[in-house]
């Protein structure tokens, strides 16, 4: 009897309408978003009451393996049952794409050719011809465009996805060159465009990047060449297999900033806001060298002493103490 009452309120709870905090409710799934993590999001905001039912119920059913990411939009009537249907379904009311800070414009045209959701009117495009459908004719194609996750409806052109960001990116590069600091060695927004790409691929810690940035203004202020191994292997292309060489800092090509002085031409990958804003306003540092210290982070130096040390005890693992 006690068996038959707990499948008889089990049955019950799934089915009566949730406590939507507002109608339409608007639920956003972002990409690789577990059935754990979205049913304790619902249970916070008070529209579930029981998390581990719900968890539960789309184990059971098999559908925790089938969540979608994408926007979905609920009534007053929708019950855990409703929710998890759609969420499991894969038909939401606006679809997502996610573009990562750091990549380059193949990665990024990959990721939007690779969208089920999108109609792809670009996809047998070449770059120049994808930019003039754009109205962008005679610039190259890589850091225009903003990395973020973007919603869209389903069934969207992936001309509208470019547009929306090369706009977003113009929107944030134009924010960070009004409230750039003075004395700044570049001279228009494309040039602290490329120079965000450049902290981009250097470091994904937050707090570093305006250190990175110090580093490469300081050195294009006295005259230095940047010397940062991203640039290199971006001006590499497919002659890059993961590891770099003395003799691959030697050979000369248009991004390596080992044998040429100043920026990049180009951007090498597409700066998120951090590294927009780390560009505009470099920490105040007199730090000329950094070296990474194997946690994600780096360790900066005024000195070329004191940066050798630093590679000693980080890189090379001959501290003062062996």
């Amino acid at each position: 009897m006690a068996v038959l009452t707990a499948v008889a309120w089990l049955s019950w709870v799934v089915v009566i309408p949730v406590e939507l905090p507002q109608s339409p409710y608007k639920l956003t799934i972002g990409p690789n978003r577990t059935l754990g993590q979205v049913a304790r999001s619902l249970a916070d905001e008070g529209v579930i009451r029981n998390r581990n039912i719900m968890m539960l119920l789309g184990r059971m059913q098999g559908m925790d393996r089938k969540i979608k990411a994408g926007l979905y939009q609920f009534s007053d009537s929708a019950s855990m049952w409703d929710i998890l249907q759609r969420l499991a379904d894969g038909h939401p009311d606006e679809a997502s794409l996610t573009l990562i800070e750091g990549w380059n414009f193949r990665q990024f045209r990959q990721a939007i050719d690779r969208n089920p959701d999108i109609k792809h009117d670009a996809r047998d495009l070449s770059d120049t011809q994808l930019l003039q459908q754009l109205g962008l004719e005679g610039v190259a194609a890589e850091g225009l465009f903003f990395p973020s996750t973007y919603l869209f409806t389903p069934g969207s052109s992936d001309l509208e996805l470019y547009r929306r960001a090369y706009n977003t990116m113009q929107q944030k590069l134009d924010a960070a060159w009004t409230a750039r600091k003075a004395d700044l060695p570049y001279h228009t927004p494309y040039e602290l465009l490329i120079m965000a790409s450049l902290v981009e691929k250097e470091t994904s810690l937050d707090a570093d990047r305006p250190l990175v940035a110090a580093v490469f203004v300081n050195r294009l202020h006295k005259g230095m060449r940047l010397q940062t191994d991203p640039s290199v292997i971006y001006g590499m292309g497919s002659a890059y297999h993961g590891n770099i060489s003395k003799a691959d800092l030697r050979r000369d090509t248009p991004y390596n900033t080992y044998t040429r002085n100043g920026l990049t031409p180009t951007p090498i990958a597409m700066p998120g806001k951090a590294a927009l804003e780390a560009a505009a306003n470099p920490a105040n540092s007199t730090a000329l060298y950094f070296v990474a210290k194997g946690d994600g982070s780096s360790y900066f130096s005024a000195t070329l002493d004191e940066h050798n040390q630093a590679v000693r005890k980080y890189i090379l693992k001959k501290g003062s103490n062996d």
